[in-house]
């Protein structure tokens, strides 16, 4: 119960400091946050909190926060099934918890709630990204972080410096995805505030949960096959 109670925690923080950024730098620095300090704000603030919680929580669950880290696992053989429904579960509740916490700041504040940090392509695409070109930056994302993750984490001598790999991995993704999609690469992040804006970004979301898995999934085997995981 530790360590889905962590990934719970974990992912919560994430979500919270994460898309809170992207709230209030998107006051500041134009819609959506976009403009140079807002994307390297939000991108910072999604890196720093797996820092963050990567030393605080990685020697319990291993500091998934992530459904999509969570599938690459499971597909390396690296945990259970049952396992892998649970930190889901745990993660998406996570996300859940710190947009709640997210809505209730701008709503007692100047802030408002219209965004909250969700993921979009169309319209919601600060470029007018479409469909299709949303669905291949997420997954070549995904695909980035989730190799770099199986990459650092299979040598214990990498294992000091595994979280802040994988934080400034996950801030420099964000800095090239931020303008496309507000960059997913986890599907609990996305599903969260989406839940809670509904419309638009609601019928959207699919996009942030699939391509995410997919992107992860084609990691976790490219890994597998050029890095010859032992099973």
């Amino acid at each position: 119960m530790k360590k889905y109670l962590c990934e719970f925690i974990g992912t919560a923080v994430l979500v919270l400091f994460g898309c809170g950024t992207a709230v209030v730098t998107g006051g500041y620095t134009g819609a959506l946050g976009i403009g140079t300090l807002g994307v390297l704000a939000i991108a910072m603030a999604f890196g720093l909190s797996i820092v963050a919680m990567a030393y605080v929580i990685g020697n319990i669950s291993g500091c998934h926060i992530n459904p999509a880290v969570s599938l690459a696992m499971l597909i390396n053989k690296k945990m259970s099934v049952k396992d892998f429904a649970l930190y889901v579960v745990a993660q998406c509740l996570g996300a859940i918890a710190g947009i709640g916490i997210l809505y209730a700041i701008g709503s007692n504040s100047n802030l408002g709630v219209e965004a909250l940090g969700a993921n979009g392509f169309g319209d919601a695409s600060a470029v007018g990204l479409n469909m299709g070109g949303a669905i291949l930056v997420e997954i070549i994302l995904t695909f980035v972080f989730i190799y770099t993750i199986l990459g650092v984490t299979s040598d214990e001598k990498k294992g000091s410096v595994a979280g802040i790999v994988i934080g400034l991995t996950l801030a420099f993704v964000h800095i090239i995805g931020i303008p496309l999609t507000g960059t997913s690469v986890n599907p609990a992040r996305s599903l969260a505030p989406a839940i809670f804006l509904g419309g638009e970004a609601l019928k959207q979301v699919w996009v942030f949960i699939v391509a995410p898995f997919v992107g992860s999934a084609l990691a976790a085997v490219v890994f597998k096959f050029l890095n010859k995981v032992e099973d």
